[in-house]
């Protein structure tokens, strides 16, 4: 991309001159602006003042001087207060900007004023403070005026005047022709004075608070470190010294003197101890200015140029080179230039001839001054007047890159040229050519910094060729010899290349590409580092995996805890170093998931190692017992483990799982096989029981123990045949296979279910009946007290029955009298006027309001079934009714018939009416259980809610 520089219109340029809408009464004599205020001399004897802030009411002032009097000079000060004229009578005038009245300055009386030094740091509008004072004969005198009345015994503005210096030239007093009073820093005084062809300098310091005291002390230091003037060989007649200041109330930073020779110019550095004047250059008048007939006037110095005034023309004279860049030619119709000043508050040149007032704006000055310091190869200085000009400051760099280009600075050229909107391949080609690795690097690493996110295929190109060059950098530095630190700082940079979080999303999208670059240099250790910061610790691992460096693939992954990756190479890792391993799983806690490590675990157990096996153990027993983990295959692994190679520990395990099945988490038939397997028969018991196999668990442990034969034979307590049974397997193994009588007998003890003819069959024929006789009358006994209770029962169950029957008869013979002043509960109308109920607790219902009442309360079969039997009641009232209507008669055969169908029908009514008591009048509705299951319900049905609320508005 070449930027294109495309002027939409015409750019006004720099020096943009004026001529101000004003013709002068009469003639122009002198001109002298400063912070917008302006005088001028008119003729013979007018003074006209301006305020360029309300140009449309000049000021006219009459001198009222004496016809050989005229105006020599006009001074005005920085505030554009105070103006000083200079007669060529060797008078001098006072004319304050308040005041009207032109006042005389006695003690300046027979001097011909030619300069005055202003005081800017003191100078008021009131008082200039002390002033330096140069005249036609070389004298500089101190002086101060105010513009107040003065006290009674002096009247005059001027309040001292006396002389400090004289300056000479070939020996004979000199004119002074300008002279310049400027603070510097830390107290320092400079002053600048210049004859028609010397410059003098004072330089002195003035205590602080002592600057009212005057200039005096400054003339009369030390000055053996400067030189006393500088003296050019050919004079003019007169000379003129000119500053820039970059901002008010600042010390001047530049200096111009025109003078015989030409113009003096240069810098002006207050902090040198030799000479304020630094940087001096001498431009020489161009052939064109001959001093017999178009001597130089004036000189105005701007940032960077000096405008020098002839009588028909003006010319700027840029001061960096020394150029004529503007010249300016006025017609003759306007007469004679005489003078050109620069208001230093403004900024802005004036110019005028006796007919007409010139002005100049001076418009930014700089716009071309970068071309001017990039000729001069002052590239700094170049790209710093154009860095909002993007298209000047790529040609300033291009220039810059290729001067350091051809003076073999390659680093600097990369540098400059990666900031250029220059063609890539030709610069890359020119550094390749020039066997520049360095230097290209350096330009493909400030392009990459560069370009923007969005080019993508750019960032890849240089990503790629950059790790390319930095792989051979590293490749030769590695085979030098003595060029270690070198090596190190080169691979320290390549890692902070591709460590760039700028480039991340780059690298990480090439870095396939990257890996067969590092590999292809058997550069192992930095793509061991890539891989890293790649966040691709697989191939980290795989890396210390195949180098044996088992301990630090085990730091890795446990440094990223990354799942997936534990699974993969937990397997290897464990063969090698198992303790390490499982500490890992353990830190890890419930992030690792113990069924997909199971793989890795029984792959390295088989192999019969000792510490594998113990390993494997204690991080089965973590998941167990600390992770609380339910998994069936974690539980049932850890029990062949146990089963295999801790026995002590596997019914260890067994009696803490718990004796319900459902609270357990292995699986019951594999750990019954299992231990039937080991012959674990203890265990086997303790599985049977979980089981609910009691008959087997009581076989079983009758084979190890009868004692816990016998905690299996009570184990299934709502099952008495079952438990009898199993108490019976456990009499006759003591009786058959222990032969212990005293041990059967103890069983009879345990076992309430026993009894003694149930074990008889059991003993043999030749023992005794002593050994039975307890155990018999024992049993005889308890038959007679359940005889005793069965007969007691009996007799309460019969007295039960009569009692029952007498309540019967006692109710269907209970009745109640109703009032006829009496009212329904629900209604609260008589109660006698409709069909009622009554119930036992004492509220009475119409029949309607009752069925009302109930109604909702219902479940929706009764309901339902309550809507059924009034419909049925409703066709036999209908039916009932029409059987009494008078009907035509009938044969005697029919008679019976409908005999036989009226009474059908009141069956039928009576039947229904039955039923639909049974529904509404089953219990009363406020005493019932309808009355408190209705206590959750709300009083307004939540669907008629909203009615009910807006019928209250």
């Amino acid at each position: 991309v070449r930027f294109v520089n495309v002027r939409l219109e015409e750019e006004k340029p720099i020096f943009n001159k004026q001529r101000i809408d004003f013709s002068p009464p009469e003639k122009i004599n002198h001109f002298a602006v400063c912070n917008n205020q302006l005088c001028m001399s008119l003729g013979k004897d007018t003074l006209l003042r301006i305020d360029l802030a309300k140009p449309d009411q000049p000021n006219q002032i009459e001198l009222g001087r004496k016809d050989d009097s005229r105006v020599h000079k006009l001074f005005l000060d920085p505030t554009g207060s105070h103006l000083v004229i200079s007669l060529s009578t060797s008078e001098c005038l006072y004319l304050n900007r308040n005041t009207q009245k032109v006042r005389s300055l006695s003690r300046w009386r027979g001097h011909l004023i030619e300069s005055v030094g202003w005081n800017k740091l003191l100078g008021t509008e009131t008082n200039t403070g002390p002033i330096l004072v140069g005249t036609s004969q070389g004298i500089i005198f101190e002086a101060e005026i105010s513009a107040s009345e003065g006290s009674l015994f002096n009247t005059n503005p001027d309040q001292y005047f006396k002389q400090v210096h004289s300056l000479e030239e070939d020996g004979r007093p000199a004119p002074v022709c300008c002279i310049e009073v400027e603070r510097g820093p830390e107290s320092k005084v400079v002053i600048i004075a210049t004859t028609r062809k010397r410059l003098f300098q004072f330089v002195g310091r003035v205590a602080e608070g002592s600057e009212q005291q005057g200039f005096s002390s400054v003339f009369s230091q030390n000055q053996e470190l400067l030189p006393s003037f500088q003296e050019f060989p050919f004079n003019m007649g007169y000379s003129e010294i000119t500053f820039y200041t970059s901002k008010l109330r600042s010390c001047p930073k530049a200096f111009a003197w025109m003078m015989g020779n030409g113009v003096l110019y240069g810098q002006l550095d207050y902090i040198r101890p030799d000479s304020v004047l630094s940087d001096v250059q001498v431009w020489d008048y161009t052939p064109d200015i001959d001093f017999s007939f178009n001597k130089p006037i004036s000189i105005v110095l701007t940032q960077f140029h000096f405008l020098l005034l002839l009588p028909d023309r003006v010319k700027a004279i840029c001061t960096l080179n020394g150029q004529v860049v503007y010249e300016d030619v006025f017609p003759d119709k306007f007469g004679t230039l005489k003078k050109m000043i620069k208001d230093p508050a403004g900024g802005l040149v004036w110019i005028y001839t006796e007919k007409a007032v010139f002005r100049y704006h001076i418009q930014r000055e700089a716009r071309d001054v970068w071309q001017m310091y990039m000729s001069m190869n002052k590239f700094d200085l170049a790209k710093e007047y154009c860095r909002d000009r993007p298209e000047c400051m790529d040609m300033v760099l291009a220039k810059e890159a290729e001067h350091c280009f051809q003076n073999k600075r390659y680093l600097e050229s990369a540098k400059c040229y990666a900031l250029t909107q220059n063609y890539f391949e030709e610069i890359a080609l020119k550094f390749i050519e020039a066997k520049q690795d360095e230097a290209l690097k350096e330009f493909l690493l400030k392009k990459l910094n560069h370009l923007k996110q969005s080019e993508k295929t750019q960032i890849t190109l240089l990503v790629t060729w950059l790790t390319e060059l930095y792989l051979n950098h590293l490749g030769l530095l590695e085979s030098a010899e003595g060029k270690h630190g070198v090596f190190q700082e080169t691979r320290d940079e390549f890692r902070k290349f591709l460590s760039s979080s700028k480039h991340k999303e780059c690298l990480y999208n090439n870095r396939t590409t990257i890996y067969d670059l590092l590999a292809s240099h058997g550069n192992v250790d930095d793509m061991v580092y890539f891989s890293v910061i790649m966040q691709d610790y697989e191939r980290v691992i795989s890396h210390h995996c195949q180098h044996d460096d088992y301990s630090a693939a085990l730091e890795v992954l446990s440094k990223h805890c990354d799942e997936k990756l534990f699974y993969k190479f937990s397997p290897i890792l464990m063969q090698h170093i198992p303790k390490k391993v499982v500490d890992a799983w353990i830190q890890m806690g419930s992030r690792l998931e113990p069924k997909k490590l199971i793989p890795a675990l029984v792959n390295y157990s088989q192999m019969g190692s000792t510490q594998q096996v113990n390993e494997t153990i204690r991080y089965m027993e973590f998941c167990v017992y600390q992770l609380t983990v339910t998994e069936e295959a974690i539980h049932n692994y850890l029990l062949s483990l146990y089963a295999k190679y801790k026995p002590d520990s596997l019914l260890l395990y067994l009696e803490q799982a718990g004796t319900h099945a459902s609270y357990i988490h292995y699986d019951l038939k594999y750990t019954l096989r299992l231990c039937a397997e080991h012959g674990y028969l203890q265990a086997c018991v303790l599985v049977y029981k979980i089981m609910e196999l009691y008959e087997e668990a009581v076989d079983l442990a009758l084979q190890v123990d009868v004692d816990l034969a016998k905690s299996c034979a009570d184990l299934p307590e709502d099952d008495e045949e079952l438990r009898k049974k199993l108490w019976l397997k456990i009499a006759r193994h003591v009786v058959q296979e222990e032969k212990d009588v005293k041990k059967a007998m103890n069983c009879l003890s345990s076992c309430n279910l026993l009894k003694i003819e149930d074990i008889l069959p059991f003993f043999p024929d030749f023992v005794t009946i002593d050994h039975f006789k307890e155990a018999i009358c024992s049993s005889l006994e308890e038959y007679n007290q359940h005889i005793d209770e069965l007969k007691q029962e009996m007799e309460e169950a019969t007295e039960s029955a009569k009692r029952i029957r007498e309540d019967i008869q006692e109710m269907r013979n209970k009745y109640g009298v109703v009032e006829n002043q009496e009212k329904c509960a629900a209604c609260d109308f008589p109660l006698l006027n409709r069909p009622f109920y009554l119930f036992l607790c004492g509220h009475m219902f119409h029949y309607d309001c009752l069925f009302l009442e109930v109604t909702p309360h219902l479940s929706t079969y009764k309901q339902t079934k309550l809507g059924e039997l009034q419909k049925k009641l409703a066709a036999a009232t209908q039916t009932s009714k029409s059987r009494h209507c008078p009907a035509p008669k009938e044969k005697e055969e029919g008679g019976d018939t409908a005999s036989l169908g009226k009474e059908s029908a009141g069956v039928s009514r009576e039947q229904i009416k039955s039923d639909i008591d049974d529904i509404i009048a089953f219990e009363c509705v406020y005493c019932g259980e309808l009355m408190i299951k209705s206590i959750d319900k709300p009083f307004i049905d939540p669907q008629k809610l909203e009615e009910e609320k807006s019928s209250w508005l």
